[in-house]
């Protein structure tokens, strides 16, 4: 064992004891301290998927795997029903868990093994229409439809408005700020509300000023003045029912939102900023593109089209009346 162990020192093969020792157990819990340390707010979906990988390869030393045991685990999952997008998930833990590792002083792990992602089909594309979101603003009782009237404008996430309170919200400013740390990605950002929106929020106002002067959500029980985040499901999935758009969720009216301001003609960028989105590619998730804006660009390409035919067919006219008009004066 010594020779073999001096013949791998020679080689650059020994990376020390802790390399040899380290289970991917270990790697898992480092991601999960970094997620508490961070204060992400997607702790616990980054356990449930901790959880599933320990159980499967947690006892192995992480510099025995291999691609092998994590198409072997992929396996399992999709035989235990999980859909290709949770996998990837779980995966993109086992991969932070690599890299932490490697970047650990002194090292827990030398190589990090190919992981391979699966294909996912199950991205959801749902988006609500102006006279759908008619239909279900009206049939919903009175104290939710401040939440979708703001779902709808702003493309705010369903967690940001039910934690809105009231000293985010300058009426006369017309402005609702979002402090950093209180939005998924953990930057501020400033929403500015105008029409409807500015309407409702102001109306809001006042009726908790007149009921629940104490209130400090800016979205409320009507009857008690609490938060509205134990009693929405239900009567979302009746009004769903009552306007036949079962299935829809309350993250449509993101989509929707950053689909309209990009109708609108508002730059990307801005766009961006708005719907808080720190990414192109998942800003383009979002902008998502219906048979309507395919019908208006086709038109509009056609209408082009004409319209440089109508002028090359005017140039044309012109063309030739004057050099008809020139042969005529030779005669002359």
């Amino acid at each position: 064992m010594l020779k073999m162990r001096e013949g791998s020192i020679v080689q650059g093969a020994f990376h020390g004891l802790q390399v040899e020792r380290t289970k991917v157990s270990e790697l898992l819990d480092d991601v999960i301290s970094e997620y508490r340390l961070m204060e992400r707010k997607s702790l616990v979906r980054q356990e449930r998927s901790v959880n599933h990988l320990k159980r499967f390869l947690g006892c192995i030393k992480a510099c025995q795997v291999t691609t092998t045991h994590i198409q072997n685990y992929m396996l399992a999952r999709q035989e235990a029903g999980a859909k290709n997008a949770t996998i990837n998930r779980e995966l993109s833990a086992l991969r932070r868990a690599f890299t932490l590792g490697a970047r650990h002083t002194p090292p827990k792990v030398r190589t990090i093994p190919h992981i391979p992602k699966l294909k996912e089909n199950n991205v959801r594309t749902g988006f609500f229409e102006y006279d759908e979101y008619v239909k279900l603003r009206d049939a919903l009782p009175d104290d939710l439809k401040p939440l979708l009237i703001a779902g709808y404008y702003t493309g705010m996430r369903h967690g940001e408005l039910h934690a809105l309170q009231w000293h985010q919200v300058d009426i006369w400013s017309h402005r609702i700020v979002l402090d950093p740390g209180s939005t998924k990605n953990g930057e501020g950002r400033v929403v500015y509300m105008y029409g409807e929106l500015f309407d409702t929020i102001l109306a809001q106002k006042k009726y908790r000023d007149a009921r629940f002067p104490e209130c400090q959500h800016v979205f409320f029980d009507y009857e008690s003045g609490e938060s509205l985040l134990k009693d929405f499901r239900i009567p979302w999935k009746k009004a769903l029912k009552e306007t036949k758009q079962e299935g829809r969720l309350f993250h449509d009216l993101r989509r929707t939102a950053v689909r309209n301001m990009v109708r609108a003609g508002i730059p990307e960028v801005v766009a961006m900023r708005i719907s808080g989105h720190k990414t192109r590619s998942v800003f383009d998730r979002y902008n998502i593109t219906s048979e309507e804006d395919i019908r208006d660009a086709c038109q509009k390409v056609s209408l082009m089209h004409q319209e440089n035919s109508a002028v090359l067919s005017e140039s044309d006219h012109g063309h030739n009346s004057g050099t008809l008009k020139v042969l005529r004066g030779g005669k002359q």
